[in-house]
């Protein structure tokens, strides 16, 4: 096959699953109200507790881009509980006996979880202007901030897909992930500033790809304030866009290989 019957199977794919977020209700309370109350519990529970002579305002501006990357990190775990789950059905035994694309399936996938986080992101971003945040830079920084979050979270989806393709148990998977991706994207700048952080644990959150993006998306809202403190020293943290860049491209030079080797193994049994 060439790459336009690819990209034709692949959109094919990714239609299928974003039809299905309206029918399954698991999906879509996770792309509507989980973000609203992560922001609501994040601004109001810690706001004042961190930022008491603002009222936590400060804190707020802090929050909402962290709030943003957490949520699209997890939202990319959809893609492995997805495929484990059409393995176990045999959606893609059926899959595979289409005169389609094999790689189609994944990047279908991917893609509908993009489409996913752009509603995410949606919803986040009308609940965080109704708590104070702002969008304080250009449109054009902003559009940028989005597409930032979004191809990191889009690379994050394609580390799931190996793993929903290698462990076809969604309940292992969801398990697996929520024990990776929580203390990467508390471990970071997402919630609290590094210098607040442990030696060993700042080091670390410096380098965490989680705080490169997280400080990137706030520089580019222009939500940079004085509860971020003084200026990083550490090189991921002066070059944030170009670090995060280089992760999401080394991701995806890793893990599309390997994802697309997995179905074909996970396929030829």
């Amino acid at each position: 096959m060439n790459a336009t019957d690819t990209f034709s199977d692949a959109f094919v794919v990714a239609k299928r699953n974003v039809i299905k977020i309206k029918r399954v209700p698991d999906l879509l309370v996770f792309t509507t109200l989980s973000p609203i109350m992560f922001i609501l519990l994040f601004a109001y529970v810690f706001g004042g507790a961190i930022d008491e002579e603002n009222g936590g305002d400060l804190y707020r501006e802090f929050l909402i881009p962290g709030i943003f990357v957490q949520t699209v990190i997890f939202g990319a775990t959809i893609t492995g509980y997805g495929l484990a789950e059409d393995v176990k059905k045999g959606i893609i035994d059926r899959f595979r006996s289409l005169p389609m694309s094999p790689s189609a399936v994944l990047a279908g996938r991917t893609i509908s979880d993009v489409v996913n986080n752009v509603l995410t992101l949606v919803v986040m971003s009308l609940t965080g202007l109704l708590v104070g945040w702002r969008i304080r830079d250009g449109a054009l920084e902003a559009l940028w901030a989005y597409v930032l979050l979004l191809v990191f979270a889009y690379a994050i989806s394609w580390i799931m897909a190996w793993i929903g393709m290698l462990v076809p148990s969604p309940e292992v998977v969801n398990n697996a992930s929520f024990m990776v991706i929580f203390p990467l994207t508390f471990i970071a700048n997402t919630f609290v500033p590094l210098e607040t952080l442990p030696g060993p644990l700042q080091t670390f959150a410096a380098w965490n790809p989680v705080s490169s993006v997280t400080l990137a998306a706030r520089e580019l809202f222009g939500n940079t304030n004085p509860i971020d403190g003084p200026e990083p020293t550490q090189w991921p943290l002066q070059h944030p866009e170009l670090y995060t860049l280089i992760w999401t491209v080394v991701i995806l030079a890793v893990f599309i290989p390997l994802a697309n080797r997995q179905y074909r193994k996970a396929t030829s049994r």
